[in-house]
């Protein structure tokens, strides 16, 4: 294999991600949320197997807001005036990621609210 083409693909991922992180409100939120949930992994000392939920759900996350950017910027770039099915194909991306902050949501009260109740009662 060769080696340098494996670096320019990594170069190539991380710019999107970067390029996402500066243009995209909710990919900010995200992140920044994923940060206080780590923070707070180390705070509450969750055990390895909470760690590897946790990562999870973070990445699937991320995952489903950088995916929804990718979609929202080809239908733009397809057809920049409106049209009903664009309007729904990015519905539906932004309904994806939805789910996958509802379910990162409830996943992080599991993990976290037995431990606090245990610390504050």
């Amino acid at each position: 294999m060769n080696d340098k083409k494996h670096g320019i693909g990594l170069f190539h991922a991380i710019k999107g991600i970067g390029s996402a992180f500066l243009s995209e409100r909710n990919f900010r939120i995200h992140s920044i949320a994923a940060v206080f949930a780590i923070g707070a992994g180390f705070l509450l000392r969750i055990n390895r197997l909470e760690w590897m939920i946790l990562v999870v759900v973070i990445g699937l996350v991320l995952q489903a807001e950088l995916l929804n950017t990718a979609a929202e910027k080809l239908i733009d770039y397809i057809k920049p005036e409106f049209h009903p099915v664009a309007g729904l194909v990015k519905d539906v991306a932004a309904g994806a990621v939805l789910i996958a902050a509802l379910a990162a949501f409830a996943i992080g009260l599991l993990l976290f609210v037995p431990k606090l109740y245990d610390i504050f009662f």
